[in-house]
C-alpha cells in the first residue's frame, strides 16, 4: 500500500540530502559540506603548511613554565606549541620509557612485551617529568590559531574509521551512541580477539554497523600505523613528523561518510582518484558518489556555494520574514543579538511572534557556529519572551540544532532577560578570517580605473602574450567584466583572437576582484604575474 502525498511529502523532507564539494587550488583545498544545499561546514586545507589535528611528533623541550604548570616543546612550528601537566596523560611514564629506548640508542622496548609504569597523579608537577632539551613524543590537539601555537598531548591515539586505538591501555570502550546491549558485547568480543597487549580501543559509533571482518582490520592497521611511528623515533632528528594524519578531506570522509551522502563532488582529478580508492576501501558500495567535476565554471559557483561563502562573515544576517542576526566578535567572545525587524509591528501575539523568531535564530545560530567555527564564550540576545514555557521549548530546540555539531559545546538556560550563554570548543583555525584593509584596486579612494582603460591594459597584455608566441589564454575574470568582453555578436574577446591569432577562453569567477584579471594557461598556470 502507498502512502498518502501529504505522508510522502513528510517523508522526503525528513531525508537529508549531504554534499561534500572540494575545490582544489594550487596552495589551499577547500572543503564545503552542504546539507539540503545549504553550506553548514567550511574547511580549508593549506597544501604547504602540515600542523594537522591528530599528527605525531617526536619534539624537544625549550622551556618549563612552573607557574603554569606546562611546558613549551619545539615541533618546527614557528610559535612552540604548548603542552600542559593534565595533558601528559596517564600513561607518560609509559610513553617516556618507550621513546627513550629509541631516542637514546638503548634495547627498544615494545609496548606488547612491556610492563606499564605507574600512571601520573593528577596533582603533579610538569618539572617531575619534563627537562629542557629532552625529547618527548607528541600529538597535536589543537591546531595554531591567531598568536598561539599548537596545543599539543601526550596522550596518544590513533583514530580509524570503527575505532580509536590508545596504546598503554587495556580497556575496550564503546561508544554511548549504539544502545543494543547484544552490540555491545559483540563489538567488545570482535576487539578483544585481535588486540595485541598493553593496546586499548574506543568502538566508534559507525562500528555497529560493520562487518567483524573490517573492524579487525581497522584495529590491526592502526597497530601497525603505531609500530611505524615507534620505529621512526631513532631514525628521525627532532623536531620532526613522525606520523601524519589522513588529509583533511579523508577525515571527514572518514568520520562523517553515512547513507545521507547523495555526492561527493572534486574538481581535481589527482585528489578524485584519492578519495575514490578511499571510499571503496571503507565503504565499497558507496565509491559510485565520488564524481570529477569538468564544468567550465567555478566548482562553487556552480553548486552556489561561492554566494553562500560571500555572506558566510556578514555583519548581519537575514533570516525570514524581515527578521535578522547581528554578529560582533570581541576579544573575549561572540555576541549574537535577535532582532524581529519589522514583524511585530504586524503581529497581534507578541509571544508568539518572538517564538517563531527566536526558533529561526536558533537554527541559523547553530549553523553560523559551526561555518565561523566560532569558539570560546557565544551570548545570544534572543527577543524577550514572558511566558517560562516558551524559554524552555527554546532552550531545547537550540540543543537539538546543534546536536550535530561535533565540536564539544555546552549550552545554558535562558536567563530572565533572555541572554543565552553557549561556550564551544575550538580545535583548528576559522576557515575565513575576516578582514579589513585599503582596497588594492581604488587604494582607499572609492574610484577605479575607467573600463576603457581595463580593455587596453588586458588588450596590451594579450598582444605581449601573442609575441611570446603563446597560443592559448584563459582569462581569469569578474562576471562583470567576463560579460563585457563577449557581449555583442563581435565582442571584443572575437576581436583580439583575430587580431592576435590565439585562442581566448573566459572564465568568470565571483571570487575575483571586481577589474582583476588572471591570464592562465591549459593546466592553470599564470602566465604573467
Amino acid at each position: 500500500m502507498l502512502p498518502n502525498k501529504s505522508s510522502l511529502t513528510i517523508y522526503i523532507d525528513s531525508v537529508m540530502q549531504r554534499e561534500l564539494i572540494i575545490n582544489v587550488n594550487p596552495t589551499e583545498v577547500s572543503i564545503a559540506l552542504c546539507e539540503d544545499k545549504v553550506l553548514v561546514e567550511l574547511n580549508k586545507e593549506q597544501c604547504e603548511t602540515g600542523f594537522a589535528v591528530g599528527d605525531i611528533y617526536v619534539g624537544k623541550v625549550r622551556k618549563i613554565m612552573p607557574g603554569l604548570n606546562a611546558a613549551f616543546v619545539n615541533i618546527g612550528h614557528e610559535k612552540d606549541a604548548f603542552i600542559h601537566y593534565l595533558d601528559l596523560g596517564a600513561n607518560y611514564s609509559s610513553l617516556k620509557r618507550v621513546v627513550d629506548s629509541r631516542t637514546q640508542q638503548k634495547r627498544p622496548v615494545n609496548v606488547e612485551g612491556m610492563k606499564l609504569e605507574p600512571q601520573l597523579e593528577k596533582e603533579g608537577r610538569i618539572g617531575d617529568y619534563l627537562q629542557q632539551g629532552q625529547l618527548v613524543m607528541v600529538q597535536i590537539a589543537k591546531e595554531a590559531i591567531s598568536t598561539k601555537g599548537p596545543r599539543l598531548t601526550a596522550d596518544i591515539s590513533l583514530a580509524g574509521r570503527n575505532v580509536v586505538l590508545v596504546p598503554f591501555s587495556s580497556k575496550v570502550f564503546v561508544s554511548s551512541k549504539i544502545r543494543s546491549n547484544a552490540a555491545k558485547k559483540r563489538l567488545r568480543k570482535v576487539a578483544q580477539e585481535v588486540l595485541p597487549a598493553n593496546f586499548g580501543v574506543i568502538i566508534r559509533t559507525a562500528a555497529a554497523e560493520a562487518e567483524d571482518i573490517d573492524i579487525m582490520q581497522d584495529i590491526l592497521s592502526l597497530v601497525e600505523r603505531w609500530k611505524s611511528a615507534v620505529s621512526a623515533l631513532g631514525k628521525t632528528e627532532a623536531p620532526a613528523r613522525i606520523m601524519s594524519e589522513m588529509s583533511r578531506v579523508n577525515t571527514i570522509i572518514r568520520d562523517s561518510l553515512n547513507d545521507t551522502f547523495s555526492q561527493i563532488i572534486v574538481d581535481d582529478e589527482t585528489l578524485y582518484n584519492e578519495i575514490k580508492s578511499y571510499v571503496h576501501a571503507i565503504k565499497p558500495e558507496m565509491d559510485k558518489l565520488v564524481k570529477l567535476y569538468k564544468g567550465k565554471v567555478p566548482i562553487f559557483d556552480n553548486y552556489d556555494v561561492a554566494k553562500q561563502i560571500k555572506s558566510l562573515f556578514a555583519k548581519y544576517v537575514s533570516l525570514k520574514r524581515g527578521a535578522y542576526l547581528i554578529i560582533e566578535h570581541t576579544e573575549a567572545m561572540h555576541v549574537i543579538d535577535v532582532n524581529s525587524g519589522n514583524r511585530t509591528k504586524a503581529e497581534v501575539d507578541q509571544e508568539q511572534t518572538a517564538l517563531e523568531v527566536n526558533l529561526a535564530a536558533a537554527a541559523e545560530i547553530a549553523r553560523q557556529l559551526r561555518l565561523r567555527d566560532m569558539g570560546g564564550i557565544v551570548i545570544v540576545d534572543f527577543i524577550d519572551m514572558r511566558k517560562a514555557q516558551s524559554r524552555q521549548l527554546l532552550y531545547e530546540e537550540m540543543q537539538k540544532f546543534m546536536a550535530t555539531d561535533k565540536a564539544k559545546h555546552t549550552i545554558l538556560p535562558l536567563t530572565k532577560f533572555g541572554l543565552m550563554q553557549i561556550t564551544r570548543q575550538r580545535v583548528r583555525p576559522i576557515a575565513v578570517a575576516e578582514t579589513s584593509d585599503v582596497c588594492p584596486t581604488c587604494y582607499g579612494t572609492g574610484k577605479v580605473e575607467p573600463t576603457i582603460l581595463l580593455e587596453r591594459k588586458i588588450e596590451g597584455n594579450i598582444q605581449l602574450l601573442a609575441e611570446r608566441g603563446c597560443r592559448y589564454v584563459n582569462l581569469r575574470v569578474s562576471p562583470y567584466v567576463a560579460a563585457y568582453l563577449s557581449q555583442g555578436l563581435w565582442s571584443r574577446r572575437m576581436r583580439w583572437i583575430c587580431k592576435y591569432k590565439l585562442r581566448i577562453k573566459l572564465t568568470a569567477d565571483l571570487s575575483v576582484g571586481m577589474i582583476d584579471v588572471g591570464y592562465l594557461d591549459k593546466e592553470g598556470n599564470r602566465l604573467l604575474e
